[in-house]
């Protein structure tokens, strides 16, 4: 029996995926989380075989979420299931520990598949996700800027372009102004961009944030 924890803000959603895959033999929800405490704590109690994680979540970032899971159980697997398209996303996210990565748009039976795939150690890379990695590996420049940035440096992109400030982005990822700064400097350069506003321009344009 596989043990699955749905994590995403829309109730509707959640309902609609509970539905769905509770009609697997071999499934079982065991949890459900709209936000990133909740999702946690399902993580602590170790309720889960795999996580089904959508990236927009009203107090984190799934990146941020992605992250936090791997620190405390990196053997968990994370599977992506999001609104945005895998050339946004999905390459930074496997790098950092994803173990598949879908859009919302997808077959609902390619969900099955893929949480069947990660549950037995794999990752779960869709013909799209493939392609977009052989061409990182080809070092194919022609990607979004933004797939060239860190995990740290796209997790301060990403709240730079929400609008935090440098000092209450240092306080909530427990670093210091100086750290967050440098981050700052990197992702402005690596964009190739002069301001915060632009930032939220490109973050926008690209479908990074909503």
């Amino acid at each position: 029996m596989i043990r699955i924890a749905i994590v995403d803000d829309h109730a509707i959603v959640r309902a609609g995926l509970r539905q769905f895959l509770s009609e697997q033999a071999d499934f079982r929800i065991t949890g459900e989380a709209c936000n990133g405490r909740e999702t946690l704590d399902i993580v602590r109690r170790k309720d889960a075989d795999v996580i089904l994680l959508d990236l927009s979540m009203p107090d984190q970032s799934g990146i941020e979420l992605l992250a936090a899971i791997k620190a405390r159980e990196p053997d968990l697997p994370v599977l992506i299931l999001s609104g945005f398209p895998e050339t946004h996303y999905a390459t930074a996210l496997l790098r950092q520990g994803a173990a598949g990565y879908l859009n919302k748009e997808c077959d609902p039976e390619e969900i099955v598949t893929a949480i069947r795939t990660v549950c037995r150690g794999r990752k779960y890379i869709t013909p799209a996700v493939g392609e977009l990695l052989a061409e990182g590996l080809a070092g194919n420049a022609d990607g979004p800027a933004h797939e060239q940035l860190s995990e740290r440096e796209l997790q301060v992109f990403l709240r730079l372009a929400r609008g935090e400030t440098v000092g209450h982005i240092a306080d909530n990822m427990a670093l210091s102004v100086k750290t967050v700064s440098t981050y700052r400097s990197r992702v402005m350069e690596k964009l190739k961009l002069a301001s915060n506003s632009d930032l939220t321009y490109y973050a926008l344009k690209n479908g990074l944030i909503q």
